[in-house]
């Protein structure tokens, strides 16, 4: 699910693009389960801040993401590059889901 949905903009390390993109390796932005579902779900746009940076790019919405799928995704997000955050169950995206 990385590699088709993410890494084009977030790269294979998980680095992002800088101004644009921003990093998903070593930081505390996937850390807040909830929002990182809504951002998957609802897309996101507009300046956001991570590890004291700016970046300004657009992140389009993928509801047609399976919970499942988005549950795999953020877990290997917050398992991966330095982040340690526990696992995301598949129940905590339906939940989420309106």
């Amino acid at each position: 699910v990385y590699a088709l949905y993410c890494q084009s903009c977030h790269m294979e390390n998980g680095q992002g693009q800088p101004d644009i993109f921003p990093p998903l390796a070593k930081t505390t932005y996937v850390k807040d389960v909830k929002k990182n579902i809504k951002i998957i779900l609802e897309g996101q746009s507009g300046e956001i801040t991570v590890n004291g940076k700016k970046y300004n790019g657009m992140m389009p919405a993928q509801p047609y993401l399976t919970d499942l799928e988005i549950a795999e995704v953020l877990t290997y997000v917050r398992s991966s590059w330095g982040n340690k955050y526990p696992a995301v169950k598949p129940a905590q995206v339906k939940a989420e889901r309106k």
